[in-house]
């Protein structure tokens, strides 16, 4: 009876997702209600290779998918040696204008709908200006994790961004306004996440991963041109359209049945091949 006991407690212990060994705050206007900050989920030192993902999770920029995009994948890294930041960035809590229409849902082949890459459903400027506060939370993020690479046993230049849906719309955000080189990621991925402002690539453009199902309307014509955006600057990026499963991607059994499940083993196969992790 003890030996089953352990045994099942151990499974639960197996299943659990990471817990954050530090929470640190952002900095942010005093008169600022919102507190942005970052959450440190760190491998065990016999584990760790200097790679840090900084975790911009999805929620529409009005919640945050935090079980699934942080702290699941957080365990996912970790247990390959990467450390995992997760970012709570500013959301917004207002209410749409009255009478704003929104953007046609289109499919993959109508990406002349969303020119520089900008498939953002629905601007307005209260909403354009939680986006920029956003993008600076991540911009903070970044700074605050190579401040602490030594700390953290980190690599400074293997330090960069895994966004969710409108996380990925945060993080494309930070890399093409970071003109700061301490704000700027060393690689940019982005998971069913298609830009929420015009794009214009940044001289130094890091390189670029993205995945999503093909056909998720806007997301996946938003994302083929964000893929032109970067090739048209001579940077290097990889596009992933799956053609079948379900979205948003939250990790997946690895059943063979679908394509999309594949994309988790894709990132880290990408980060292995682009030198960040061995």
């Amino acid at each position: 009876m003890i030996r089953k006991t352990y045994s099942f407690l151990l499974f639960l212990l197996c299943c659990m997702t990471s817990w954050a060994q530090q929470t640190i705050d952002l900095p942010a206007s005093p008169s600022d209600p919102y507190h942005p900050s970052i959450q440190v989920f760190l491998p065990s030192a016999d584990k760790a290779n200097g790679c840090a993902v900084i975790l911009c999770p999805g929620g529409g920029m009005r919640a945050l998918s935090w079980n699934s995009d942080v702290e699941q994948m957080a365990t996912f890294l970790n247990e390959r040696g990467i450390a995992a930041i997760g970012l709570k960035y500013h959301l917004n809590t207002g209410a749409f204008p009255q009478g704003m229409k929104m953007s046609p849902m289109v499919d993959v082949t109508h990406i002349d709908h969303f020119p520089q890459a900008d498939a953002n459903p629905a601007h307005y400027p209260a909403g354009d200006s939680i986006l920029q506060l956003a993008a600076n939370d991540a911009k903070a993020a970044i700074r605050m994790v190579r401040q602490q690479a030594q700390a953290w046993h980190l690599d400074t230049q293997k330090i960069g961004f895994l966004g969710f849906s409108a996380g990925g719309g945060v993080a494309i955000a930070a890399t093409i306004q970071a003109t700061d080189p301490a704000e700027r990621p060393d690689f940019l991925c982005t998971n069913f996440g298609p830009s929420l402002m015009p794009v214009k690539v940044p001289v130094q453009a890091p390189p670029l991963l993205i995945m999503t199902r093909v056909d998720h309307q806007n997301v996946a014509a938003g994302l083929v041109n964000l893929f032109l955006e970067w090739k048209k600057a001579g940077a290097n990026a990889e596009l992933h359209l799956y053609g079948d499963g379900t979205g948003p991607y939250t990790l997946m059994p690895q059943t063979g049945r679908t394509t999309t499940e594949a994309w988790s083993q894709q990132f880290l196969l990408w980060l292995q091949a682009k030198g960040f992790v061995k």
